[in-house]
């Protein structure tokens, strides 16, 4: 008997458009996963919840208020959608999202986490490039600093010996009282 292949044709750009950033941390949203799992987001809450122990603070968090509406408020939606929310929604961490494929024991979502698990990695590989650049281009700019400063006394030396300032001189010879 054939298995039938899954959807894994989720593209990167796809997952990392549902990755935000909340409290310092790349987050995705309980709804984003459960359309990503293919579950209803009512199963996805409460398979954690029966769960919750595996999910300490820094794997998952339930948005507050005031950063629902902040995130709410980057799209444009009118008030009474509320992008289809009625309760605040549970941000999962990368942590929080591996932790989901032991609860959610399917295949899909096993195939699904190491998907998001691998775009997590790529971002972080790509923060650190970013970093390593950034330094090196501090470094750079250090250094031209410093050849300015010395280019600039150059260029001071240099004008003096092309225009020398004019000075009064003493006169030279016999004073006449």
């Amino acid at each position: 008997m054939k298995e039938k292949p899954t959807k894994l044709m989720i593209p990167e750009e796809t997952i990392t458009s549902k990755i935000y950033y909340i409290r310092g941390q790349k987050v995705m949203i309980d709804r984003d996963l459960a359309k990503l799992y293919e579950v209803k987001t009512k199963v996805l809450k409460q398979s954690v919840k029966r769960n919750l122990k595996r999910f300490p603070v820094d794997f998952m968090f339930k948005m507050t208020e005031k950063e629902f509406e902040n995130w709410r408020s980057q799209f444009v939606t009118s008030n009474s959608d509320k992008m289809g929310l009625r309760h605040y929604p549970f941000c999962f961490t990368e942590q929080g999202v591996t932790m989901l494929s032991c609860i959610l024991n399917s295949k899909l979502a096993i195939e699904i986490n190491i998907r998001i698990i691998r775009v997590f990695t790529k971002m972080r590989e790509m923060l650190l490039t970013h970093k390593e650049i950034l330094l090196k281009l501090e470094q750079l700019e250090k250094k031209i600093i410093k050849h300015d400063d010395e280019i600039e006394i150059i260029f001071n030396t240099l004008r003096e010996l092309i225009k020398p300032p004019i000075q009064e001189r003493k006169r030279i010879g016999y004073k006449v009282p």
